[in-house]
C-alpha cells in the first residue's frame, strides 16, 4: 500500500458528508462523487453541502468534486462508499472503471437487497476483491455530532490491521478516536441490525411506552444481535464493545437517528409510505428488516429474533403496531 494513499468518498448524504470532513482534517485533497451536478455547483460556490450537514464549511480547493463515479474511482487508492443500501445497486451499474487493485470500504449499514449480501461479501463476489481489501467504517457515531465536532468514537474493521490503522489514522482527529477491529462481518452485520433496533424503539416512543420498556427493548435488542451475529459468523467477540452495544444504544435513544424518528411516526399511526414521504433522508431499517428476516430464514439454525420478527410485520405486513408490541412485550425478558 503507498505511504500516502488517496481516498475517495461516494455519496452525497450527511454519513458521505461527514466522511469527507474527517478527512479533509487530514488530507491535502479529498475525491468526492455526488449524483446531484446541482449539490456540485452549490458546493464549490457556497462551500456547503447544500441538503445534508449545511453547517459544515468546505474549502472547495480541498475536493475533487464530480458526478462522475468513475472518475472518482480511477483518482482513489481507498473507496468509501457511503450510499444507502437500497440505491447502491445503482450507483454501482453506472461504474466501468475496474476497483482491481483498490481498497474497498463500506459506510453502508446496510444488506443489498439484490444479493441478500452484506457489502463487503457483495464487492467480494460480484468484483473479485480480497477480503483483505475490504473494511467497515462503523460507530458508535452520528454524522449530526461529527458536524458540531463533537467528540465522537469509530470502529474501522479489516483483515488486514496495516490497512485498518492507515483509514484510522486518516479520519482521527481532535474530535474523532478509532479503534480497529479485524471482526468484518460481526461489525457490518451489528451496524445493520441496529437500525431495525431503533425503529422498534421509535414504533414503542410512538405508541406511548415509557423509558422502563425501552430499557428491556435495548437489552433484547443486543443478545438478539448476539444470536444473530453468532449465526452468521462465528469467532470470539466482545458484543458489550463500543461497535455492537455502544451503536445499538446511540441509534436506538438518540434525537438524531432517522431510523428511530421514522419508527416514531409508525408508532404515531403514520404509514409507511407517509413516513418516507416525510422524511428528507433515508431510514436504512426499514429495507433493513425485510433483508435481515429474508437472511435468517435461510439458514438451516436459525436465530431467534422477535423483535426484527415483529418490526417486520408492521412494515411490510401491514399489522397495527398497537397489537404487535402487545405481543412483542410478552416475549421480552
Amino acid at each position: 500500500m503507498k505511504q500516502k494513499p488517496t481516498f475517495g468518498v461516494i455519496g452525497g448524504g450527511s454519513w458521505a458528508t461527514a466522511i469527507v470532513k474527517m478527512l479533509c482534517e487530514n488530507l491535502d485533497q479529498v475525491g468526492w462523487y455526488m449524483r446531484s451536478v446541482y449539490a456540485i455547483e452549490h458546493l464549490k460556490r457556497e462551500q456547503h453541502n447544500p441538503s445534508y450537514l449545511s453547517a459544515v464549511e468546505f474549502d472547495p480547493n480541498q475536493l475533487l468534486l464530480s458526478n462522475d463515479i468513475n472518475e472518482i474511482i480511477n483518482y482513489a487508492d481507498i473507496i468509501v462508499f457511503a450510499v444507502p443500501s437500497a440505491f447502491i445497486g445503482g450507483e454501482l451499474k453506472n461504474m466501468t472503471a475496474s476497483l482491481q487493485g483498490k481498497i474497498i470500504f463500506s459506510a453502508i449499514k446496510g444488506i443489498m437487497p439484490e444479493s441478500g449480501k452484506l457489502v463487503g461479501a457483495h464487492f467480494h463476489d460480484i468484483y473479485d476483491i480480497p477480503f483483505e481489501n475490504i473494511g467497515v467504517i462503523s460507530g458508535p457515531c452520528h454524522a449530526e455530532e461529527v458536524a458540531l465536532e463533537r467528540l465522537s468514537y469509530l470502529t474501522i474493521a479489516c483483515a488486514n490491521n496495516e490497512i485498518a490503522q492507515t483509514v484510522a489514522d486518516h479520519v482521527s482527529c481532535h474530535y474523532i478516536k478509532c479503534t480497529t477491529s479485524d471482526d468484518i462481518i460481526g461489525i457490518e452485520y451489528a451496524a445493520t441490525l441496529k437500525n431495525i433496533y431503533a425503529i422498534a424503539a421509535g414504533i414503542a416512543h410512538g405508541l406511548g411506552y415509557g423509558d422502563n420498556f425501552q430499557s428491556v427493548l435495548m437489552s433484547n435488542a443486543i443478545r438478539e444481535i448476539k444470536r444473530y451475529v453468532k449465526r452468521a459468523h462465528k469467532m470470539k467477540r466482545d458484543i458489550n464493545g463500543s461497535a455492537y452495544l455502544g451503536d445499538l444504544l446511540v441509534t436506538g435513544y438518540s434525537v438524531f437517528s432517522r431510523n428511530r424518528m421514522f419508527g416514531n411516526m409508525i408508532g404515531k399511526g403514520y404509514t409507511v409510505k407517509s413516513a418516507q414521504m416525510e422524511m428528507s433522508m433515508v431510514a436504512e431499517g426499514y429495507y433493513a428488516a425485510k433483508s435481515a428476516l429474508d437472511l435468517n430464514n435461510t439458514r438451516e439454525k436459525k436465530a431467534r429474533i422477535p423483535i426484527i420478527e415483529a418490526v417486520h410485520s408492521i412494515l411490510y405486513k401491514g399489522k397495527e403496531p398497537k397489537k404487535v408490541f402487545k405481543k412483542l412485550a410478552d416475549r421480552l425478558d
